[in-house]
């Protein structure tokens, strides 16, 4: 399993125009993948999901993936979350 933790910046939060971008990445890979905000679990290949946690700017997230393909999942996922500006 890997886990990294990471703050959003984008003045809006985490929107539907990147979280839409993180779903299709999300779903390119094998491995379960999780974005997880307080007590609060949402799959990230799903966009409701991810909506329904109402990412705002300064909140703190943890991305989450456990499978043969983790790595690269997460390498990925942050990469697109730098390029939408999500995140530093």
């Amino acid at each position: 399993m890997r886990r990294i933790e990471v703050q959003i910046t984008d003045p809006i939060g985490l929107h539907a125009r990147p979280a839409s971008f993180l779903c299709q990445e999300a779903g390119k890979y094998e491995s379960d993948i999780f974005l997880k905000k307080d007590t609060t679990t949402a799959n990230l290949k799903s966009i409701m999901n991810i909506m329904s946690l109402g990412i705002k700017t300064g909140e703190t997230v943890l991305i989450e993936a456990e499978g043969k393909d983790e790595d690269q999942a997460i390498d990925a996922l942050i990469k697109i979350m730098q390029e939408q500006k999500i995140i530093d």
